[in-house]
């Protein structure tokens, strides 16, 4: 492990000084390299007298602390608390070195790489203030602007903090107390800075991410109502096919997801546009898992899956070779979202797809599992409101990836289309959905389904539709929709929530 001690105190003969050289000491012991870095030492401009820091000339002394930072895997900030926060030096450190396009890049207006990624930190403060009255009253300016607004911001973390308070009218002996502490500080250092559970976590975080799990609910829901609608049906309903039926679709999603990431992979390196509901995981584009890996994660998760499938089968009392049949269909069709030959989403078909596997197919995985027969009406007209919702978010879900889809040769509707005719065809599907819904609804087909509250989906739509507008009026068009995209995923809802509750 590289450790970098930085001194933030204006004079060398201080107290923190002697704290950082405990540090030291300790650390060295625990067998780790160490650097440090002495502010009061260094020779730089203070202030940012440039638009951006990253255009000011930087000085020796600036570029070789840039380089002491890449250099560690863990950063040892050790400082006094003056008025609440930081002294003037290390502020203007910070300033200076951590500049954009080594400490950051920005994407877009709210999306940035974190450079510093994956570095960790402890902070080692002193304060005439006791702790808890800067807390409670203060706010603990000082430490949570240097953990959240600077370091974590930067990709570093986890951040620890050590606060030795008060110091002004400590004795002698709670000074060396502090002392010795902060030399154990540096010697635990031989057993590393992550605990157990913060190193589990950073394994499992990266396939958190990979999973995409907001986007999971939708599928739930869906495959709730078309179990419920057997048992309105029929009066039966099997717990155990449900739960089991609902993790096989789970494990089938996954699949698709990661599969959806790998083939993918040239268009999400080209996207600066992304956003939490398009642009990928990037687990792959930022290194965070391997290509060789996921692929090996889909074959097991496949295996998994299979076997799923014939409990599954074997436990529903609709015939075997159907339910085998379906799911098999199911797959196939939601995995060619991107995987080859047939490559829906590249050929103009991916909308389509997204919106039958997560409406229809869902659906009737849950009324099929039940016992239930695809040749039951019932269960298809509930798909057809929440099929025609889906399409809209999944047509503007193009407009974000628009120039990295077009560069990887990906047809989506945005692309073939262009983003105008893309808004005007979701705004077609928005109005359909609400003719579709009230047609159902006072035609009675799904009158009990829906209930007199599904009335305000239309107020929903109409908010939808006007957002719509904007944006096909708009000359410039933004790059990032994100709120067009909230508006309409939460708008899909209104007919796989409600239908859920009223069947349930």
């Amino acid at each position: 492990m590289n450790v970098l001690v930085i001194l933030g105190h204006p004079r060398k003969d201080s107290y923190c000084a002697a704290l950082a050289k405990e540090y030291i000491r300790g650390a060295k012991e625990a067998g780790v390299n160490v650097e440090s870095l002495i502010l009061a030492d260094m020779r730089f401009e203070m202030s940012v007298v440039v638009p951006s820091p990253q255009y000011q000339h930087m000085e020796d002394d600036v570029l070789r602390a840039q380089e002491l930072i890449k250099w560690a895997d863990h950063l040892v900030f050790v400082f006094p608390t003056w008025w609440g926060n930081m002294p003037a030096l290390l502020k203007a450190f910070l300033d200076r070195v951590l500049t954009p396009g080594f400490a950051f890049r920005e994407i877009q207006p709210d999306a940035f790489d974190k450079l510093l990624s994956p570095r960790t930190a402890q902070l080692i403060a002193t304060m005439d203030t006791p702790v808890w009255v800067d807390r409670l009253f203060n706010g603990a300016p000082a430490t949570k602007a240097l953990t959240n607004a600077t370091l974590k911001f930067c990709g570093v973390k986890p951040v620890r903090k050590m606060l030795l308070s008060p110091v002004k009218h400590s004795s002698v002996e709670k000074k060396e107390q502090w002392l010795r502490d902060v030399y154990q500080k540096g010697r635990d250092l031989e057993h590393g800075v992550l605990t157990p559970w913060e190193k589990f976590m950073k394994k499992i975080a990266p396939w958190v991410q990979a999973v995409r799990l907001q986007f999971y609910p939708m599928t739930f829901f869906a495959y709730g109502i078309g179990a419920f609608a057997f048992s309105k049906l029929n009066g039966d309903f099997n717990w155990l096919v449900f739960v089991l039926g609902y993790i096989l679709l789970f494990l089938m999603e996954v699949i698709v997801v990661f599969s959806n990431d790998y083939y993918d992979r040239e268009t999400d390196r080209l996207n600066r546009f992304y956003s939490p509901f398009s642009g990928g995981s990037r687990v792959l584009i930022n290194g965070l898992i391997s290509e060789s890996t996921i692929k090996k994660a889909m074959k097991i998760l496949f295996v998994i899956s299979c076997m799923l499938t014939i409990v599954v089968a074997f436990l529903s009392t609709a015939a075997f070779h159907q339910v085998i049949l379906m799911i098999a269909v199911l797959f196939v069709i939601a995995i060619s979202y991107t995987a080859p030959p047939l490559k829906f989403s590249y050929n103009g078909w991916g909308e389509v797809v997204v919106g039958f596997t997560h409406s229809f197919a869902v659906i009737l995985c849950g009324f099929v599992f039940q016992g239930g027969s695809m040749g039951v009406v019932f269960p298809w007209l509930l798909g057809i409101p929440l099929f025609l919702s889906i399409i809209p978010a999944i047509i503007m879900g193009g407009v974000p990836d628009f120039t990295a889809d077009k560069q990887a040769g990906k047809g989506t509707l945005a692309v073939r289309l262009g983003k105008n005719r893309a808004a005007y065809l979701a705004s077609f599907f928005v109005v359909a959905s609400v003719i579709a819904m009230l047609f159902l609804k006072e035609s009675n087909h799904l009158n009990e389904v829906y209930g007199n509250i599904i009335y305000l989906a239309v107020i929903h739509a109409i908010w939808l539709l006007g957002m719509l507008y904007k944006f096909i009026r708009t000359e410039k068009k933004p790059n990032r929709i994100d709120g067009i995209m909230a508006v309409s995923l939460s708008y899909i809802m209104w007919f796989a929530l409600v239908p859920f509750i009223k069947l349930s």
